[in-house]
């Protein structure tokens, strides 16, 4: 079934210079990597520390990335914020600016209610007035949004999906089982290790973080999946867990975000840095993952 949101969605790094500015050029080169493999950007998600950008640096990252935009690219721009009216400012602003659809979490503060919960994001696709996606990952917000709540969500007119990044797998299944069949919703799978997985059940796209270095194994496992192949799917799903080892393996969420940054420095294609609070790897990490990245591709 086609629709209107679907496939490989990278949430994307955020490339700075030197001075901690937005990296247009860095942008640039991404998203040239991520259109030569049909993969569309998440920009401002977990993945691009966005919960660290002022209104000002957030709208420079939209805007350099829709102007790098290319035919076969939709954008999506995560909206990630403890103010529920910064929510709904930056939001409309992003789609006011050519983003394609708006990705949120919930406010993280307070742990909230179904209730809350419902009326947060009725609220959000309410004043946004255009695409909206629901994105549920505990791993920062410390809450699970109910399969009941994305239920009733779902039937909104400007609500067409979730991006779910928490790893419960008879929850994966439940949702691709539900919005299989659903031509106005789409199911995202924001647990890397489940792409194959939860593409060869249904799921309508995969959002995986380690596309940033190897977006060329996605675009192939996609295929693959889309294919029904299932063993190539496998094969491509084994060697993208081996890439996510190296910079992960052993390391904390922002840990490993400095070590996918400094793996993508190698190729060229972004500076290392990272946005304070977070912090760039030692030199004697970085020498390490870069030893275990130049191993695993020999």
């Amino acid at each position: 079934m086609k629709k209107q949101y679907q496939g490989v969605v990278v949430p994307m790094v955020t490339p700075l210079t030197t001075k901690g500015a937005i990296d247009r050029e860095g942008v640039a080169r991404i998203m040239g990597q991520f259109a030569q493999n049909n993969i569309s950007p998440l920009v401002l998600g977990t993945t691009g520390e966005s919960a660290s950008f002022s209104d000002q640096e957030s709208f420079e990252m939209i805007e350099a990335t829709v102007a790098a935009k290319e035919a076969n690219q939709q954008v999506y721009a995560g909206v990630v914020s403890n103010l529920v009216e910064e929510q709904y400012r930056r939001g409309s602003q992003y789609l006011d600016h050519g983003v394609d659809a708006i990705v949120a979490t919930l406010p993280a503060y307070y742990i909230l209610s179904d209730d809350q919960m419902k009326r947060h994001f009725e609220g959000l696709a309410d004043h946004l007035k255009g695409p909206l996606l629901m994105y549920n990952i505990k791993a920062t917000t410390q809450m699970s949004i109910p399969l009941s709540v994305v239920e009733e969500m779902s039937h909104h007119p400007h609500i067409w999906g979730l991006k779910d990044s928490e790893r419960d797998i008879s929850r994966m299944h439940a949702a691709i089982d539900q919005y299989r069949g659903r031509p106005d919703f789409s199911f995202f799978c924001g647990w890397g290790a489940q792409s194959a997985n939860s593409l060869r059940t249904g799921a309508d796209g995969i959002v995986p973080s380690t596309g940033n270095i190897v977006p060329e194994l996605y675009k192939a496992l996609y295929a693959a999946a889309l294919e029904g192949d299932e063993e190539k799917a496998v094969h491509y799903q084994e060697l993208t867990d081996e890439v996510a080892k190296v910079y992960q393996g052993g390391r904390s969420l922002g840990a490993s975000l400095a070590a996918l940054k400094t793996l993508m420095h190698q190729k060229g294609w972004c500076q290392p840095y990272m946005k304070p609070p977070l912090t760039e790897l030692s030199k004697g990490e970085m020498k390490k993952v870069v030893s275990e990245w130049n191993q695993l591709m020999e």
